[in-house]
């Protein structure tokens, strides 16, 4: 195999795993914003400790990426939209990723 295919594999792969990564932060951003709609609205037990776990890893995962967003954000009366402009982002660089930056090692 040459130098040049070789390093296109392993750029390819680089890729791949950071498109898995986005992916799997957009499905635990979309199960943070769904389990903290059930917690607001008492459908799940609030004291189990399975659920407070559950909320504090959640809340660990999202929140160093969600606070800055909230800081920028103008205050909409208690609707949090911040979840939404991240996924935006994540959208975009996956798609600015795999149309724009992949191609030119390919």
């Amino acid at each position: 195999m040459s130098v040049n295919r070789e390093m296109e594999t392993r750029m390819l792969a680089l890729f791949q795993t950071i498109d898995l990564a986005l992916n799997l932060y957009t499905w635990i951003l979309i199960a943070s914003a769904i389990f903290s709609w059930l917690y607001a609205f008492n459908v799940i037990n609030s004291s189990n400790s399975f659920v407070n776990s559950l909320g504090s890893f959640f809340y660990n995962v999202t929140e160093p990426v969600l606070r800055p967003i909230r800081r920028i954000l103008p205050d909409l009366g208690g609707i949090d939209i911040s979840p939404i402009v991240v996924l935006l982002l994540i959208f975009f660089i996956r798609s600015l990723m795999w149309n724009s930056i992949v191609p030119l090692f390919l």
